[in-house]
């Protein structure tokens, strides 16, 4: 019987995980949703120029910007209750 393993997809892609996004600073997580914006634009138009190796890296880097967003929403929210 083949066993097959699930391919690491993080090995080349730039996803993150929620304790690591949960350490960033207000400014860290601002600026890295417009990097990661910025390589989801270039992965979809080289993707709809020539398919990509691994098409995951795009809903990899999806899901990675919005988890960004979905901490500094939390954040105004904080922010917006103290005050």
């Amino acid at each position: 019987m083949i066993t097959r393993q699930k391919p690491n997809l993080t090995q080349h892609t730039s996803a993150m995980k929620q304790n690591e996004i949960a350490q960033m600073s207000m400014t860290d997580l601002s600026a890295r949703i417009v990097e990661e914006s910025g390589v989801l634009a270039k992965l979809e138009l080289n993707h709809a120029v020539s398919p990509i190796e691994n098409p995951m890296k795009i809903r990899i880097t999806r899901r990675v910007i919005a988890r960004l967003k979905t901490e500094l929403r939390k954040r105004e929210i904080e922010t917006a209750k103290k005050n």
